[in-house]
């Protein structure tokens, strides 16, 4: 069964950095790590480079892994090859949940976004984010109605291809 990341929750930073992970957060993160076993920690990948990015990202490690070998396809001297590895290795923090269900987030990534008191989680399917709270408010949203095919008002189901919900029958 394939596991994803779903939902929303706000949880509380405390000052060295430590926030609970949504419960069905964890769930993912274990699934998610290939060495994990019951009584051990799941290992993630939090990504916080790229200039434009607000928020942390958080991969599992099967996630990262199937970034990594994307990148490894692409020609070595390649610019975007550089600029993904960049991003996806040298702008990322492999780290691992503790035994009480929290993620200790380092100050450089805390200072990154804002991050102080409350931190918000948001499931992306394959991937986490975790924003100050106020910054999702005023950027989760942000310029979408720039966009000449994105109708901000319209039920989103529209854009899936096919614009419905049915069961196709494929797992992924």
């Amino acid at each position: 069964m394939v596991r994803t990341f779903r939902g929303e929750s706000v949880h509380k930073v405390d000052t060295k950095g430590r926030v609970s992970i949504p419960a069905g957060f964890r769930r993912v993160l274990e699934s998610g790590d290939p060495s994990w076993v019951e009584g051990r920690n799941p290992e993630l990948v939090i990504v916080y480079g790229d200039q434009r990015r607000h928020y942390l990202e958080c991969f599992t490690v099967k996630a990262i892994q199937s970034v990594d070998k994307k990148i490894r396809k692409m020609p070595r001297a390649s610019k975007k090859r550089r600029a993904l590895q960049r991003l996806y290795n040298g702008q990322a923090v492999p780290t691992s949940v503790d035994e009480t269900g929290r993620l200790v987030l380092p100050i450089k990534l805390r200072e990154k976004i804002g991050l102080d008191g409350e931190a918000f989680f948001i499931g992306n399917g394959d991937t986490f984010e975790i924003w100050k709270p106020e910054t999702y408010d005023e950027e989760a949203y942000a310029g979408l109605d720039e966009d000449d095919d994105f109708d901000p008002d319209a039920d989103p189901s529209v854009y899936l291809e096919g614009g419905d919900l049915e069961d196709d029958g494929e797992e992924e």
